[in-house]
C-alpha cells in the first residue's frame, strides 16, 4: 500500500511537475526538478549503508527533506534529531535505536563518533534507480516523545501506518491541488510535520517551512501575510497568538484550515473564520501512537459548534479508525458517559520501542480481539457519535474529595476575559491535600481579586483557585503547545 499510495506518487510528482515550486524555505524556492536531483544524491550514497534505521538531523532546509524520500525510496526509517536540542538527549536516542548512520546537513556535525553522511557537500545526481520496495510492516520512521520517567520513548511508525493515514485523509474528502501553497509550521520531530510536508508533495503542491529558530506565530503570520497559503495545519496556540492582529489577517484563498495538537478553544477558532472566510475549518485529533491524527470535525462556520469548557469537539473517527470509550473498569461508557479514550486500526502503531512494560500498559486486546491503545484522555461519545473532549486523564482530579474538571475552570475563567485571554488550571499537592492554582496569560491589568469574585459566582466553593498568577506569555513546549508541567513548575 507505501508503494503504492506513497511512493509511485511521489515519482509521479518528481516527474510531472519537474518546474513547478515544491519548496519555499527562508523566502527561496526550490523546483521539484532540484528536490528529485537531491533525493538521487543521498540515494546514491545510501546504496552502500546496510542498516534500516538512521539517523537524520532535522534542519529546515533542502537536503533534509529530499534525505526523507531518500530513505522512504531505498526502503529505510528516519529517525530525527533535533539540532536544537541537548546533544545527551539525542545521543540517548541514537542508542536506543542503535544508529550507525546519520544524514547530516549542517556546516559542521555534533555527530563526530558516528557514520555521518555530508548531504550539503554531495553532488546533484541525475540518475534516477527504481525504489526498492518493502512490505508495509517495516517502518517509515520513529518519533521519540517526552517519557514519564524523564525519558524519551520511541514511536516507531510503519510504512502501512503512514499510508492508511494518506487513505484517510482523501476519503474525508480534503484533496490539494498542484497550485496550493501549504503550510508547514512544525519540527521534523513532531509527527504533524509528516503531514504537512507529505500530501502537497503527493499533489504537487508547494510547501512554505518555519524553522525551528523562529517564533512561530510571527513565521506563521508572515508566511500567511506574504504567501496568501491555500491550506495550513496548525496547533491552536498559534492562532490564539495571532488573536491581536486578526483584523489585519485576510486570506480569502485559504482552502482548508486544520487544527490539531491541543485542545481547539472556540472563541480563538471563531475568530479566525472571519480571517479564512472561504476555508473548510477542521479540528483533528491523534496521538503519535495512531499517526498524526485519527478523528475529524469539520466546522460549521455559520452554526453554533459543539464544544465543552470551550474545547471544540474531536468529531468521528476517521475511516480505518475505531474508538472506544471506556470507564476504570475498562467497559465501554454509554451515549453521554465520560470515559477514557481508546484507539484502535490501521493507522495504530504496534507498540513503543524496545518498551514491553510501557507497552503492556498502553494497550490491550478487547472482547472481539481489537487492540486498542489508552490515550489518557477524558472524552464522551453523544448521541450523534461525535467525541467530547474534556482534557487529560491527569486534569481530573479531586479536591477535598469532590472530582474536578480543571478545564471546566478555565472555561468560566475566560469568560471573564471575553475568550480572549488563555488560561491554565493546575493542582499542586504539599502533603495537605490538592491545591488548586491558576495562570494567566498576559491578562489587563492584572486584577486577580476580580477575576476570583466572578469565579465565586459561577462555580463551587472547591474550584476556586486559591492563587492566580498572571504571566506575561505562557511557555510552550517544542512542538508549540501550551507548556502546562512548566505553568505548573513556575506557579507551584
Amino acid at each position: 500500500m507505501f508503494n503504492n499510495l506513497i511512493i509511485s506518487t511521489l515519482l509521479f510528482s518528481l516527474e510531472k511537475y519537474g518546474e513547478r515550486n515544491a519548496f519555499c524555505i527562508e523566502g527561496e524556492y526550490y523546483s521539484y526538478a532540484r528536490l528529485k536531483k537531491g533525493i538521487a544524491a543521498v540515494r546514491k550514497v545510501l546504496h552502500n549503508v546496510s542498516e534500516e534505521n538512521i539517523g537524520l538531523v532535522a534542519n529546515d532546509d533542502l537536503d533534509t527533506y529530499a534525505s526523507i524520500l531518500a530513505l522512504w525510496m531505498e526502503g529505510k526509517c528516519y529517525v530525527p534529531l533535533h539540532p536544537g536540542q541537548p546533544l545527551d538527549r539525542c545521543m540517548d536516542i541514537i542508542a536506543q535505536v542503535g544508529i550507525i548512520t546519520i544524514l547530516d546537513s549542517s556546516e559542521s556535525t555534533r555527530y563526530r563518533d558516528n557514520n555521518v553522511i555530508k548531504t550539503s557537500t554531495l553532488s546533484d545526481e541525475d540518475k534516477q534507480i527504481s525504489p526498492q520496495e518493502q512490505a508495509d510492516s517495516s517502518l517509515a520512521y520513529i518519533l521519540f516523545t517526552s517519557g514519564s520517567t524523564g525519558r524519551p520513548k520511541g514511536v516507531p511508525i510503519s510504512r502501512g501506518n503512514v499510508a492508511a493515514f494518506v487513505d484517510s485523509v482523501g476519503k474525508l474528502g480534503i484533496t490539494l491541488k498542484s497550485e496550493d501553497r501549504c503550510l508547514q509550521m512544525f519540527d521534523l520531530t513532531f509527527d504533524l510535520s509528516v503531514q504537512s510536508y507529505l500530501l502537497p508533495l503527493l499533489a504537487g503542491a508547494c510547501v512554505y517551512t518555519v524553522s525551528y529558530k523562529e517564533i512561530k506565530y510571527q513565521a506563521v503570520f508572515a508566511l500567511l501575510d506574504e504567501y496568501h497559503l491555500t491550506a495550513a495545519l496548525m496547533v491552536p496556540s498559534v492562532i490564539h497568538s495571532l488573536r491581536p492582529y486578526m483584523e489585519e489577517i485576510s486570506i480569502p484563498e485559504m482552502r482548508y484550515s486544520l487544527f490539531c495538537g491541543e485542545a481547539l478553544n472556540i472563541d480563538d477558532v471563531k475568530a479566525w473564520y472571519e480571517c479564512v472566510p472561504n476555508a473548510s475549518v477542521w479540528n483533528m485529533y491523534g496521538p503519535t501512537e495512531c499517526t498524526i491524527y485519527c478523528t475529524a470535525y469539520r466546522m460549521r462556520v455559520f452554526c453554533a459548534d459543539k464544544q465543552t469548557n470551550g474545547n471544540v469537539c474531536i468529531g468521528k473517527a476517521m475511516p480505518g479508525v475505531k474508538t472506544m470509550v471506556i470507564d476504570d473498569k475498562g467497559i465501554p461508557c454509554d451515549t453521554d458517559v465520560k470515559g477514557e479514550l481508546c484507539l484502535a486500526g490501521a493507522q495504530l502503531t504496534q507498540g513503543y520501542w524496545n518498551d514491553e512494560k510501557k507497552n503492556n500498559e498502553a494497550f490491550f486486546l478487547a472482547d472481539d480481539g481489537t487492540r486498542y491503545y489508552r490515550t489518557g484522555d477524558i472524552c464522551a461519545c453523544d448521541a450523534a457519535g461525535d467525541i467530547e473532549y474534556y482534557g487529560r486523564k491527569d486534569s481530573q482530579v479531586k479536591v477535598n474529595g469532590y472530582r474536578v474538571e480543571l478545564s471546566e475552570i478555565e472555561c468560566v475563567a475566560r469568560k471573564y476575559y471575553g475568550g480572549k485571554m488563555a488560561v491554565v488550571a493546575v493542582v499542586t499537592d504539599r502533603g495537605s491535600g490538592n491545591t488548586i492554582k491558576m495562570a494567566v496569560e498576559q491578562a489587563e491589568g492584572n486584577n486577580g481579586f476580580e477575576l476570583k469574585s466572578f469565579l465565586q459566582s459561577k462555580l463551587p466553593s472547591y474550584m476556586i483557585p486559591r492563587e492566580i498568577h498572571f504571566l506575561k506569555k505562557f511557555p510552550q513546549n517544542t512542538n508549540n503547545k501550551i507548556d502546562r508541567k512548566q505553568i505548573k513548575e513556575l506557579i507551584g
